[in-house]
């Protein structure tokens, strides 16, 4: 493991976890990349001037049904405007089938202070609901407000009640290529109207969190909790470089840990074998990922570098790029069975809950096909899953689908009636895993 950071930046630590023995011939190689950030912004200083945050309100229609929505999305926008730090630029959007500057509504963001934020939930009391829904032009605006900001932490919150009804879905994808990249952004469905793979989709584009809130009286709290964790950052567009030998190449990239978010396609070229994979913004906290890299076969005896993981921000152009953090991948070649068919705990942990999440995923769309025996085999397959990873959370939401007879066994009988609200929840949290215990 090696640390290269500045003492005036946030430390990045990178662990490798392998079982590096391969048998003769042997060409895949895995490991657990674990990247760990200390000493940012909640542990040093108050992250302000160098912030900038828009929030996106649905106000369409269906958010005066029940009235409640829309007065909790008020309330909640107003605790996080609470939340913001002195010195954050930040901006309202109301989002209906057109997306329109409620605060400051001069094309551009204010800063956050006692003024600004009392100006701020004033214009909030002039949030109605009527009209569709187009997401896109609510991030595009949202994009082009932040892109007038020289903060390097760009932040949108996104909330909606319904589905993505007046705008054609390849709008929606491209203006999400167009904004990746440029701001990560939460996404929040608040009822049970919305369309999980919309929400889950904007924030997985966007390096944010996706989660539901049926209950609006709790929106507050989320949203406090949201802009909470988006102060805390302070370093942004952070990217996992690996870099492979000649004859050796990249599988596939995977978040695993505290969701699963395969990164694979978003690689960029970052010189001779090398490539980068965006992981968003930073502040104190660890995550991991799953890496598989494909090598040449060799002989019994012959060890090599599989690949090189590295931290890295964004440099000038045709510049040095000093590393954050690195760790290495290694491949040996044995004729021992015993070490090269051995798994490493943190691989076969994440592969689980990675296969965990799929089988969430696959079985509730098996039960709304009516495929009774597939949703069944495949939920039951997850809450042995859940069960054996230690999954607490997620085994609790899948009781709610389902009725457990045996976890260990994974004998399930699907519950004749569930409410949406729990069954949109555990496929909105599918992806969400738990750390592998370390011994």
């Amino acid at each position: 493991m090696a640390n290269f950071a500045k003492p005036s930046a946030p430390r990045f630590s990178v662990e490798v976890y392998q079982n590096e023995f391969l048998p003769a011939g042997g060409r895949d190689v895995h490991a657990i990349v674990t990247v760990t950030s200390t000493g940012g912004a909640t542990a040093t200083r108050a992250l302000g001037r160098d912030a900038a945050v828009v929030i996106m309100v649905d106000c369409s229609g269906s958010m005066e049904y029940p009235p409640d929505k829309m007065r909790g999305a008020r309330e909640a926008t107003a605790a996080a405007i609470d939340t913001l730090r002195d010195g954050t630029a930040f901006a309202v959007i109301a989002g209906t089938h057109v997306a329109k500057e409620v605060y400051p509504g001069r094309g551009g963001l204010a800063t956050a202070g006692p003024d600004t934020r009392a100006q701020a939930k004033e214009a909030l009391r002039g949030l109605g609901a009527g009209g569709g829904t187009a997401i896109g032009t609510w991030l595009r605006l949202a994009d082009g407000l932040l892109r007038q900001s020289t903060a390097t932490i760009r932040h949108g919150v996104l909330l909606t009640d319904g589905r993505n009804e007046h705008e054609e879905p390849a709008v929606l994808r491209a203006t999400l290529d167009s904004c990746a990249g440029r701001f990560t952004c939460d996404a929040r469905g608040v009822g049970t109207d919305w369309e999980v793979k919309e929400v889950t989709g904007i924030a997985s584009a966007l390096l944010g969190s996706a989660d539901i809130v049926a209950d609006p009286a709790h929106l507050a709290e989320d949203f406090t909790r949201m802009m909470e964790n988006a102060m805390g950052k302070e370093v942004a567009d952070v990217a996992l470089r690996l870099w492979t030998p000649v004859g050796a190449e990249v599988r596939y990239v995977k978040q695993v840990s505290p969701s699963v978010q395969d990164l694979t396609d978003r690689r960029t070229a970052a010189g001779p074998r090398a490539g980068d994979y965006p992981t968003g913004s930073w502040g104190d906290e660890s995550r991991e990922y799953h890496v598989c890299v494909r090598v040449p076969g060799a002989s019994v005896g012959q060890e090599m570098l599989a690949a090189r993981a590295s931290l890295v921000l964004p440099g000038p152009p045709g510049g040095p790029q000093p590393p954050l953090a690195q760790g290495l991948v290694r491949a040996v070649w044995t004729d021992d069975l015993a070490a090269s068919t051995a798994i490493s705990p943190q691989v076969a942990h994440y592969t689980g809950q990675a296969e965990l999440a799929q089988a969430i995923q696959q079985g509730l769309e098996a039960r709304k096909m009516g495929d009774v025996d597939g949703a069944t085999a495949k939920l039951g397959r997850a809450v042995q899953l859940a069960s054996v990873s230690g999954n607490a959370d997620t085994a609790r939401l899948l009781a709610k689908v389902v009725d457990v007879v045996d976890a260990v066994a994974g004998t399930v009988r699907l519950k004749a009636k569930v409410a949406d609200a729990d069954e949109m929840t555990l496929e909105t949290r599918s992806t969400q895993t738990v750390r592998v215990k370390k011994t």
